[in-house]
């Protein structure tokens, strides 16, 4: 007779072979063989330039002088204005309107440019709340523009003493960003009709912008110094009119990280991929497969013990890199403090599934559902510091705590201010350092439902979960040893910030959520925005 956990295995083998590796395999088949529709935004009509490459211009003594600048095709690599309208459609919208979205890029292959604009806008806009497309705008955007800026188009605008950009782009999805990370002067850009508080997916009387007829508008008789445009007849118009002008020949080299303008620390939104059509066919393709494997990734660590979780968890796509550096036995009666940098909900669940035994984890926001299938046990705190620190005493003298001093997670390669409470309250202090790679959705939120974290999470083709655990904290630099509680939690701030490769910040979770939600992180039980 067949046991259960054999049949388990089996089922998790079909299910690994059939559903993951055959239907995911078929997507990325898809993307890989140039299915990539086309430039959705419009190819014009191409000339060789009379204006020299923009690799050719000198960046010395451009202080003082006025640039006037396309945005698209010149300081984003990415050719197409689809993938930004797909964004605002699912992250402002909802999953249904880029759907809509998606199935229109047939009928956006026989527009001409104005009307494929046009309908873009519509499909993106139609009955969208301005509130939801500026947080779009705030959180969302910024992660993918600064992924594609163009490296040799931004040498030359970050030369100059004065930016003015001009895009046919909506104003709303570019000014906040040009403004904060680029310091633009003015952004000129086409124009949205509102209702009220809602977008009604229609441009204003202005219509849609006309580049060069807008730069003789706001230049007026005074030409600008530098111009940069692209290699198409109206770009070159448009940049004829300057005292200078290059052209943007091809897409250019990719912005490293560390010449970003302004650091991404915070961004909020559930894609973790630029959504161009053939990704987002995927991402349609792979999302009722992965709504499947959620659930069951999900059922394997609520109702399965920790020595199978792993194990079957494993067939199903997800990966668990787990390294234990810590061999020193506790010398105390109370739990080991397992202190932890915050990447998802998840981390906790990880943690205990790596060491194989349960441990309590502490948190200060976490829906009730979230609360309810944890397979761990969790405990809320108040944020009464006093209150707070009885409390997880109490829980270290039960058995082993889990605590994120960050107090929220963070996407990005940094590691937020960590909280000095816990150094207070143990003397043995296990640093653990976790990372996860996430390949299409993000399972965190600032503005949306948390209650989705974990689902989001899980419905990523293979999740994957770095942790390592470090040895533990001498006692000679816990508080035990006469350091004080904000150098012991700095110290170890700097010790997982190195083993990461993480950058070390003074931010913390109020200024996270005023930024990307504009509250203080207070969890919203019946509030929140679609995802």
């Amino acid at each position: 007779m067949v046991s259960s956990m054999e049949f388990l295995r089996v089922a998790n083998w079909v299910m690994n072979q059939v559903l993951v590796k055959s239907c995911y395999g078929v997507a990325r088949k898809i993307k890989s063989h140039s299915f990539d529709w086309g430039d959705l935004s419009y190819k014009p009509l191409q000339q060789p330039s009379s204006f020299p490459d923009i690799v050719k211009c000198d960046l010395e003594g451009r202080g003082s002088q006025t640039l006037a600048c396309d945005f698209h095709k010149v300081l984003l690599r990415t050719r197409s204005f689809f993938p930004y309208f797909m964004l605002v459609a699912f992250e402002g919208g909802s999953i249904f309107r880029a759907f809509l979205l998606l199935c229109s890029c047939p009928i956006l292959w026989i527009l001409n440019y104005e009307m494929k604009l046009r309908l873009m806008i519509f499909i993106s806009f139609c009955g969208l709340k301005v509130k939801e497309m500026e947080n779009t705008s705030r959180a969302v955007l910024p992660k993918f523009y600064l992924e594609n800026l163009n490296l040799e188009a931004y040498e030359v605008v970050a030369s100059v003493g004065s930016r003015v950009f001009f895009t046919t782009m909506p104003r709303v999805m570019v000014e906040g960003f040009l403004k904060e990370y680029l310091n633009a002067d003015a952004v000129i850009a086409t124009e949205l009709h509102t209702s009220g508080c809602y977008f009604t997916g229609f441009l204003s009387k202005s219509g849609l912008l006309v580049k060069h007829s807008a730069l003789m508008d706001y230049f007026g008789d005074t030409k600008p110094d530098l111009g940069i445009g692209n290699t198409s007849l109206q770009d070159q118009l448009f940049i004829s009119l300057c005292k200078e002008a290059y052209v943007v020949m091809n897409e250019g080299k990719v912005m490293p990280r560390n010449k970003y303008p302004k650091s991404l620390v915070f961004h909020d939104g559930r894609l973790a991929f630029l959504p161009t059509p053939s990704a987002t066919l995927c991402m349609f393709m792979w999302l009722p497969i992965g709504l499947v494997m959620a659930i069951y990734r999900i059922f394997l660590g609520v109702f399965l013990c920790c020595k199978f979780t792993m194990a079957l968890g494993a067939w199903c796509g997800l990966k668990l890199n787990f390294k234990d550096n810590n061999q020193k036995k506790s010398e105390s009666d109370k739990g080991v403090l397992y202190v932890c940098t915050h990447r998802t909900l998840l981390d906790p669940i990880f943690l205990s599934s790596g060491l194989g035994r349960p441990l309590t984890a502490v948190t200060y926001s976490l829906s009730k559902v979230s609360e309810f299938i944890a397979p761990i046990r969790t405990i809320r705190l108040t944020r009464d510091r006093k209150e707070d620190g009885e409390t997880m005493k109490r829980l270290l003298g039960e058995g082993d705590l889990v605590v994120f001093p960050e107090g929220t997670t963070c996407r990005e390669p940094y590691l937020l201010r960590f909280s000095s409470l816990f150094a207070e309250l143990a003397d043995e202090i296990v640093p653990v350092a976790v990372n996860v790679h996430p390949s299409m959705f993000y399972g965190t939120t600032a503005s949306g439902l948390k209650v989705l974290d974990p689902f989001f999470f899980f419905m990523n083709p293979s999740p994957k979960y770095d942790i390592e655990i470090l040895e533990k904290v001498p006692r000679e630099l816990t508080c035990a040893g006469g350091r004080s509680s904000h150098e012991v939690a700095n110290h170890i701030q700097k010790q997982l910030g190195y083993a990461l490769g993480f950058e070390c910040t003074n931010l913390t979770r109020r200024d996270k959520y005023m930024m990307l939600a504009g509250n203080e992180g207070v969890v919203q039980e019946n509030k929140g925005r679609r995802f």
